[in-house]
């Protein structure tokens, strides 16, 4: 196994900055993992270098404005729908120049997720993955005290300090990589609806996830304090084109004390959960 870095400009302006990770022969399948809000490219590489183990030729960025594809402060105008529409199909149409002759697949993680699911990055999908992707309604957060929690960070101190500094250092607070002004009043916005995205008429969310029609695994975690089965059913109840298989993981399953959000790319289920995501990304590969 190999990797590399890569920088993929995007149409608009800007660049996002990657890392392919490549088998040691031919791959028999490319993929692109398309990260969850906040979430740094270096915590997707233990799960890319697996894949690329078993074949896969894989892609983990960050989206402009976090991470090593430029400040958020210079990036500050940059909502989520800009990350959606612009930044997900330049890398997946990066990854279909870069290997032309494999069947080509995705994981959307959280809002990668999203992405995927109102069909962009997409086109010549064999199949895609929804790893922990929900309709992220605040009010739908089970557990008061994590409610309150995300409601201060996305409806105050988010908009707040985003006002004040242009960005939202959402490390400070807990919350991941550092994140542009405009994607937390953006999330934050989402979050206010009952149906999330889905109630922004501006997002034509029900009539772009319809035409979906690739097949998909949904999975979800029983400990994930956000992406609860009826957040994600929400989500994939829109996909009305697309054959959807849902799997709920438990911490017993992977053999680990915890998974919740972001525990599926931790190591620690390498030997349980991972193989089984292989079986199927490959099997999509094969036809």
């Amino acid at each position: 196994m190999r990797n590399s870095r890569i920088q993929i400009p995007v149409e608009g302006g800007g660049v996002v900055a990657g890392t392919l990770w490549e088998p040691a022969g031919e791959p028999h399948a490319a993929l692109v993992i398309h990260p969850a809000t906040a979430t740094p490219e270096r915590f997707y590489a233990n799960f890319a270098s697996f894949l690329a183990e078993n074949g896969i030729a894989t892609v983990t960025y960050d989206y402009r404005g976090t991470g090593g594809s430029g400040s958020p402060r210079a990036h500050r105008h940059l909502g989520m729908r800009d990350w959606m529409e612009g930044d997900v199909p330049a890398v997946a149409g990066w990854a279909a120049e870069r290997f032309p002759g494999v069947p080509h697949l995705a994981i959307g993680h959280s809002l990668g997720g999203h992405a995927l699911s109102l069909g962009n990055g997409t086109a010549g999908l064999a199949g895609f993955l929804l790893l922990a992707s929900h309709a992220g309604t605040v009010k739908a957060i089970p557990d008061r005290a994590e409610r309150f929690r995300v409601r201060l960070m996305l409806h105050l101190l988010g908009p707040a300090l985003g006002a004040a500094l242009g960005y939202v250092p959402a490390r400070r607070l807990g919350l991941g990589e550092d994140i542009p002004a405009a994607a937390m009043n953006q999330w934050g916005g989402w979050a206010r609806l009952p149906r999330y995205f889905f109630d922004d008429p501006a997002m034509r969310a029900s009539e772009r996830a319809a035409r979906v029609t690739q097949p998909v695994l949904a999975l979800g975690f029983s400990d994930d304090p956000w992406a609860t089965p009826a957040q994600i059913d929400m989500l994939t109840g829109h996909l009305t084109a697309a054959t959807v298989e849902r799997r709920t993981y438990t911490p017993a399953d992977g053999g680990v004390a915890r998974i919740g959000h972001h525990g599926f790319l931790r190591s620690g289920v390498r030997e349980t959960l991972w193989p089984e995501v292989v079986t199927w990304l490959s099997k999509r590969a094969q036809g």
